[in-house]
């Protein structure tokens, strides 16, 4: 789709829903790097997510805002009304589409991995203690098996539980979870298989503001088309991330 298209579609839908206001409210988490993070150099949201979404909001003609929010209340703070989307490394699942809707996806599924101490024996994915982020597809995944479930609200604390052995592995994104193996001198490995959850990432909103979530599916189709999301894709998660 052009941006012509686009443009039609902001001044089509500009009298309903989210694009009746000035700006549009954009929640993150900004700490789930590469995905999104605050800079240290700046103090401001960065990461893959906010590069693209200010991009999808340039080119559907959108004045964009980002919020900051904790992961354990994104949603339920979208549905309140405090922000307009979520763009947070959010997964399309059918549980959440039951409380809000998507756009289309901006990622393909992408692996999940465990990561554990060197030392540790991967039979422990069947019957040890896994960690994950509460509320995420990784947590999900885990309790279904037979291993038990310990949730924590940030991954970066689960990655501390590993470290001080309060659990055996923690499952997370393995995008997320590489530099903090690359980076551990060998103090921190992958365990066991890569597992494939989820249908993509995509933007959350509520589930009344169809006007906008068309709008941001022409903006992501428009990228799709002309590869500029597959470059943007491979600067953040690298050549061999899963493209459109």
């Amino acid at each position: 789709m052009k941006k012509t298209t686009l443009a039609a579609l902001a001044v089509l839908f500009g009298a309903s829903g989210a694009l009746a206001q000035d700006v549009v409210r954009m929640g993150s988490e900004g700490a789930y790097p590469p995905y999104n993070f605050i800079s240290d150099a700046t103090g401001e949201l960065d990461g893959f997510e906010r590069e693209l979404g200010d991009e999808l909001c340039l080119r559907a003609g959108l004045t964009c805002e980002w919020v900051i929010n904790d992961w354990d209340t994104i949603i339920p703070n979208l549905v309140a009304g405090n922000f307009d989307t979520i763009m947070a490394g959010m997964s399309i699942t059918e549980a959440r589409m039951e409380v809000i809707t998507f756009s289309d996806n901006y990622l393909l599924p992408e692996p999940s991995a465990f990561v554990a101490l060197p030392e540790t024996d991967v039979s422990v994915l069947e019957s040890g203690v896994l960690a994950a982020q509460s509320n995420t597809i990784q947590a999900s995944h885990i309790a279904d098996g037979s291993a038990d479930l310990l949730e924590f609200s940030t991954p970066n604390e689960g990655i501390s539980a590993v470290r001080n052995g309060e659990v055996d592995a923690l499952l997370a994104d393995k995008a997320f979870l590489a530099p903090f193996v690359a980076d551990s001198g060998g103090a921190l490995v992958f365990l066991g298989e890569d597992v494939l959850i989820g249908g993509g990432i995509g933007i959350g909103l509520r589930q009344s503001d169809t006007d906008l979530r068309d709008t941001f599916n022409a903006a992501i189709a428009e990228m799709k088309d002309d590869g500029s999301l597959n470059e943007m894709i491979a600067r953040w998660f690298g050549e061999d991330h899963p493209q459109f």
